[in-house]
């Protein structure tokens, strides 16, 4: 990967990089993703994912250009209009964060452009807002929340606290685990975007008789979590979908994490062959076990060949039916699209353990099966 530009709009520096694959590439890819700041990792993990998956094919005819969003709508937007206008991308990917997505995927689609989310599912593009050029190979933002709900039933839990930040995703992420838990609400919280001090929030969790937390706090918001959970002395068992304890996370909050139970559509001991080959080849490539967002990018990428491998993104009909049929070897084994171009697959429970000096997931149970989304009904394409 060569630096192709360092370029200055309105006194910000942006970054950009590209994948030097061909001078004139056939396909040309944008993908804008947080590279900066808080949440990098996570940017970094599906680019690198991303990347790996494209090496891996040997293909000649795809250019991937890479901009860092600095988690900023407004410097998303800018990125977005820039790659559609001036780069002439045929397709967009790489956005992490659900605010940011919504402020950049409805424009892009409606100029024609085909967007392959690694990550955001807001429940906004699921219904009534989705598009037939709007692809999720993630999930849709509720799954996991919903597995989280499901695990507390199986679980015996009977009065969840529930904490989330107050953005898109913070919001799905309440809404999908009260969908499926039966039981009781001892608290509901929303907090900043980006918020590091929690002491105010444990002091409630501590009061309010809760017999479990379930709480939402990715990248560097879960690390502060739940570090001063685990000094605040509370007790009461914590769970939380995979963003909270992914890879990367987990090396940074350390024994805090032990033990808790998360849900997540992937780990890195799925049993499949897809799966276990590009485990080993991305410790190979980058020196560190895969995250659940690198597995993303990488089946992203995937799933964007096996279409290039079909039909002319400049044919957008039979792109985008290429697309629909999803015909790749996915690393979560299974895998088909929804009507609403939204992830069928199952759900899992994970629970944190410590191999030799490494913090990571094993594989408890499966809590949702072939499981799809409610939205299906409310997206008319």
């Amino acid at each position: 990967m060569n630096l192709k530009s360092l370029i200055l709009t309105a006194g910000v520096v942006f970054v950009a990089s590209t994948l030097s694959i061909a001078s004139f590439a056939e396909t040309k890819v944008g993908m804008i993703t947080t590279l900066s700041g808080g949440g990098a990792g996570l940017g970094i993990d599906v680019r690198d994912g991303f990347l790996l998956a494209i090496k891996q094919s040997g293909r000649k005819d795809i250019e991937v250009v890479i901009e860092d969003d600095q988690r900023k709508p407004d410097i998303a937007v800018q990125l977005a209009d820039k790659m559609i206008q001036s780069e002439k991308v045929d397709i967009l990917t790489g956005i992490i964060w659900s605010n940011l997505a919504m402020a950049v995927i409805p424009s892009a689609t409606a100029q024609g452009k085909f967007y392959l989310s690694p990550n955001a599912g807001p429940s906004a593009l699921a219904g009534k807002g989705c598009h037939e050029n709007y692809f999720n190979v993630a999930w849709q933002n509720d799954n996991l929340y919903e597995a989280g709900g499901a695990y507390a039933n199986t679980a015996g839990y009977k009065n969840s606290f529930v904490l989330a930040p107050n953005y898109p995703a913070g919001k799905d992420a309440i809404i999908g685990y009260k969908r499926i838990y039966k039981g009781d609400i001892a608290g509901e919280l929303y907090t900043k975007l980006g918020q590091t001090d929690y002491a105010a929030e444990i002091a409630q969790i501590r009061a309010s008789g809760a017999d479990n937390v379930f709480f939402f706090l990715p990248g560097g918001m879960g690390i502060s979590f739940l570090k001063q959970y685990k000094d605040s002395g509370v007790d009461i068992p914590l769970t939380g979908p995979a963003f909270s304890f992914d890879q990367g996370i987990l090396q940074a909050v350390g024994d805090a994490a032990i033990g808790v139970v998360n849900t997540s559509q992937w780990n890195k001991d799925l049993d499949n062959a897809a799966n276990k080959a590009f485990v080993k080849s991305f410790q190979n490539e980058y020196g560190r076990l895969p995250s659940l967002y690198a597995s993303q990018g990488f089946d992203t990428a995937n799933l964007l060949i096996s279409a290039i491998d079909k039909a002319d993104v400049k044919d957008a009909d039979a792109f985008r039916a290429a697309l629909k049929k999803a015909d790749f070897e996915s690393t979560r084994g299974n895998f088909k699209f929804a009507d609403n171009n939204h992830p069928i697959q199952s759900i899992y429970a994970r629970k944190v353990i410590k191999e030799g000096d490494v913090f990571t997931n094993e594989i408890v149970s499966v809590v949702l099966e072939n499981h799809s989304n409610v939205y299906v009904a409310d997206c008319k394409m």
